[in-house]
């Protein structure tokens, strides 16, 4: 997005107030000196799931960028939640299928979603109840779509409580002892059917502030603790939960890439994303 989200466009006033001069830049443009910026902060490139490859080389490039590019490989790539499984994190389960594996959709009832490990914004993602024939149909034809593009794609039961309690982003942006707790929004249920496409690079979000729960601090601590870097090597990231069947919250993603961070919905949120800046330059 060359004219910055409008949420990111809520740091420029406070970075200049520290005396940073900020500008957009497109990651793709063989024009820009990235070698010329005392800072390059990701934001919103949005079209990188088509061009992984490519975009994850150019974050190699980059001399100081944030996050860093080894972040960025791992991040961009949902097999990462495999990893953070394995370290005890609470996640949804997931089944992973490459372009040749073996599969048929699970026999018994139920609803789940389909989407690949390599995307954003929601897209290419679908909600399908196998109990309905057609929504079955559909959901084995979105599979084997995203299959033989090529893409590996991962199956999970949906879990319901969004429906009623949302989803809950919490904020963390870097300070003097690692990433810090800045805010939450609660964000409304986005998969509302299987996948008919979309126009844009994302799906509309209903976001309102909220405040967490202790547990889902909790989680969100054991989520950042058990990153491949550990939490002082980010400057921001978004860690999005869920509750499972039982109530308790379950991690849905860590957003370390490129992730809206819903500046305006937080006294102050843009200043301090601003002091992590300010201090990442220092």
């Amino acid at each position: 997005m060359p004219g910055l989200d409008p949420d990111d466009r809520l740091l420029l006033p406070p970075l200049a107030q520290r005396g940073i001069r900020a500008e957009a830049a497109i990651w793709d443009d063989p024009d820009v000196d990235w070698a010329g910026y005392a800072l390059a902060v990701l934001r919103s490139p949005w079209d990188y799931p088509t061009r992984r490859a490519e975009f994850v080389a150019w974050t190699r490039t980059v001399p100081r960028l944030a996050n860093p590019a080894d972040l960025v490989r791992w991040n961009t790539d949902k097999r990462y939640l495999r990893e953070l499984a394995s370290a005890g994190v609470p996640t949804v389960p997931t089944t992973w299928l490459g372009p040749d594996d073996d599969w048929t959709l699970p026999a018994e009832p139920g609803e789940y979603v389909v989407k690949p490990v390599v995307g954003a914004g929601s897209l290419d993602a679908g909600r399908y109840d196998l109990a309905d024939a057609a929504q079955r149909e559909l959901a084995g034809t979105h599979v084997k779509r995203l299959r033989a593009a090529g893409r590996w794609v991962m199956v999970q039961p949906y879990l319901s409580a969004v429906d009623t309690a949302g989803e809950t982003g919490l904020l963390f942006f870097a300070g003097p002892d690692g990433l810090r707790f800045s805010h939450a929004v609660r964000k409304g249920p986005m998969l509302v059917g299987p996948d008919y496409g979309v126009d844009g690079l994302f799906r509309p979000e209903q976001i309102t502030p909220r405040t967490p729960a202790a547990a889902e601090l909790a989680v969100a601590e054991r989520v950042l603790a058990a990153l491949p870097s550990g939490p002082d090597r980010p400057l921001y990231a978004r860690v999005d939960l869920i509750p499972g069947p039982d109530g308790a919250p379950v991690l849905v993603e860590v957003e370390l890439t490129e992730p809206s961070l819903f500046l305006g919905h937080a006294p102050d949120a843009a200043d301090r994303l601003a002091d992590a800046i300010a201090a990442r330059l220092d």
